[in-house]
């Protein structure tokens, strides 16, 4: 499970570019920090009170004030910033986040999101997902591709909705998927899986693109 989390979290990270503002929800999204390129330049933005963040620490080396909105503790650069959440959401609202990367338990071919269900249930709440799906200029779900072999991508979400046609792009351990006016287009297949392991993993019909290529990690 650790590899295949791995290997969403290193593909990814190549969809940041030089310049890009960029935010990690809780779970696997935060660690696409550990997989960014060395000669592309992003800055990090956590909605608990700063820009700024980059790699989890190892152990032995945490700061007890340093730790991003999943609860990890984090390195930071020289230029980070530290400031209080009404600021932090003031970035997300006002359209400062070029890229958020969220987990999610259902996203279906519309691009309808559902992370997050009622307290004391699954999750406790939505946390800043519904400020960041809105606010971010692309929103990608890095995920598992099924809960307990249960698809994740639907023909449309069964659980109370964050936001409505806001995905772009779903990343899973099984392909890389573009969120389309048509459906859910099929863009990179990994070759541990076929068209056909993917498909009945799915809960609604791909589209495979003519120009599909193999799913890159590294």
């Amino acid at each position: 499970m650790a590899d295949l989390k791995a290997r969403i979290a290193a593909r990814t990270a190549k969809e940041f570019k030089d310049g890009d503002v960029a935010n990690l929800g809780i779970g696997l999204p935060t660690m696409v920090a550990n997989y960014i390129p060395e000669d592309v330049h992003i800055v990090l933005h956590s909605e608990n009170g700063f820009i700024g963040l980059s790699e989890e620490t190892e152990e032995g080396d945490e700061h007890p004030d340093v730790i991003n909105s999943g609860g990890c503790f984090v390195r930071h650069t020289p230029e980070a910033n530290f400031f209080d959440t009404a600021m932090s959401f003031s970035i997300v609202r006002g359209g400062h986040v070029d890229v958020t990367v969220l987990g999610a338990m259902e996203v279906d071919e519309h691009g309808n999101l559902a992370n997050w269900i009622v307290p004391g249930k699954m999750v406790a709440g939505m946390g800043g997902a519904m400020d960041l799906v809105v606010g971010a200029k692309k929103v990608v779900i890095s995920m598992l591709h099924t809960q307990k072999g249960k698809p994740k991508i639907l023909k449309e979400c069964t659980l109370p909705y964050t936001a409505l046609g806001v995905v772009d792009m779903i990343i899973t351990e099984m392909g890389v998927m573009e969120v389309t006016p048509e459906g859910i287009l099929l863009t990179e297949l990994h070759p541990d899986y076929s068209l056909e392991d993917i498909q009945a993993a799915t809960g609604c019909e791909l589209i495979v693109s003519p120009d599909l290529k193999a799913m890159e990690e590294a």
